[in-house]
């Protein structure tokens, strides 16, 4: 099943869900490693600025997978699959976005509550990158309809076949 929104005949959503993953997940690494040396307060900051950046670009992310969701037919192991994912990752969001508010007064100086927010987030990423994965990879939601090793580039404006 073909993406709903495309760019120069490349699904959006997919192009949109590295900066969201990326930042968030850089985030919980530089938590780690500022707890590692004793509370590193740059760090901490850093990771406060990469929490606004994932929670912004994942809500951006989420519109064109809500666009995607839509045209996955009903009553399907893939429509199911791709609820579990968007709800999993509203849930990443809510939880990262409660983090960056409680780090608000004090970025530099997080409290233990935002920390772990942001690690049971990350957690739930984990599982619901998987769950993107699976309807990419293995039930070709998102994908062109004519995709085959020879496929001429999306760019050429040929269809696929």
């Amino acid at each position: 099943m073909e993406s709903r929104a495309k760019v120069l005949g490349h699904p959006v959503h997919q192009m949109l869900i590295p900066f969201p993953l990326g930042v968030l997940t850089m985030s919980v690494v530089f938590d780690l490693i500022a707890l590692a040396l004793g509370r590193h307060v740059p760090l901490f900051t850093a990771s406060f600025y990469m929490i606004a950046a994932g929670v912004v670009s994942g809500l951006l992310a989420a519109v064109f997978g809500l666009i995607d969701f839509l045209g996955i037919p009903r009553n399907t192991r893939a429509r199911r699959v791709g609820a579990m994912h968007g709800i999993g990752n509203v849930v990443v969001v809510v939880l990262f976005a409660a983090s960056w508010l409680l780090r608000r007064d004090h970025p530099g100086d997080p409290t233990t509550v935002a920390i772990a927010l942001s690690l049971a987030a990350a957690g739930i990423s984990g599982v619901t990158a998987w769950l993107g994965g699976e309807l990419v990879d293995r039930l070709s939601i998102g994908v062109d309809d004519g995709a085959h090793p020879d496929a001429p580039s999306s760019l050429s404006g040929r269809i696929a076949r």
